[in-house]
């Protein structure tokens, strides 16, 4: 007879959110109730990577990112939950979603002053430095124009925080395409933002 298999308390914690995910997709509103503490510590997490990102003294704080990506998140009914990566990466985007209306409405408000500037790491340009985030997400939805997955996979990782398996498992294509699709999509957004940038 095999050995029991050993489930650790973060697998386990993934398989109940995704229980959880699929039960709120089928209707149950109370799957929610129990799923928002679950997952609340890494919308945190998320939240505080995407406004680590961007200027000092933003008006958005983490909370209220956390809050409104979630309220959209519940909005979403035609959705079928993969996991929790899957629910991460979405609310991920969300997140980026709502730092860009912010910034395009400030824009707006200082009548063509200028969208704010996030930082951008190593991780994902080859040269860091500002970038206006309204460019950033033009140039980003240009990419996924053209080449769907490989925004995607900015989205995953980057916007994200999810592992090339995570990211890997999400697509349902190998770590190395993950890892190609990376690389590609980096220089990509390199050379489009040096174009759109005077």
């Amino acid at each position: 007879m095999p050995p029991p298999i050993k489930r650790t308390a973060s697998s386990e914690r993934r398989r109940q959110v995704t229980t959880l995910l699929v039960e709120w997709t089928d209707g149950d509103r109370a799957a929610m109730d129990e799923l928002m503490p679950l997952v609340y510590d890494e919308l945190r997490r998320l939240a505080r990577a995407q406004m680590a990102r961007e200027r000092t003294g933003h008006l958005l704080q983490a909370t209220a990112l956390v809050n409104e990506a979630f309220m959209r998140l519940v909005d979403i009914r035609q959705i079928r939950w993969q996991g929790r990566a899957h629910f991460l990466a979405m609310a991920a985007r969300l997140m980026r979603r709502i730092l860009v209306e912010h910034a395009r409405a400030q824009a707006y408000q200082k009548r063509g002053a200028g969208a704010p500037h996030v930082t951008f790491d190593e991780a994902l340009m080859p040269h860091a430095g500002p970038v206006d985030l309204v460019a950033l997400d033009d140039a980003m939805s240009a990419l996924a124009f053209e080449h769907d997955r490989k925004a995607q996979v900015v989205e995953l990782r980057y916007f994200g925080g999810l592992s090339v398996e995570e990211t890997a498992a999400i697509l349902d294509v190998s770590a190395e395409t993950v890892m190609r699709d990376w690389k590609f999509a980096r220089n990509w957004l390199f050379r489009e933002l040096s174009r759109r940038t005077p």
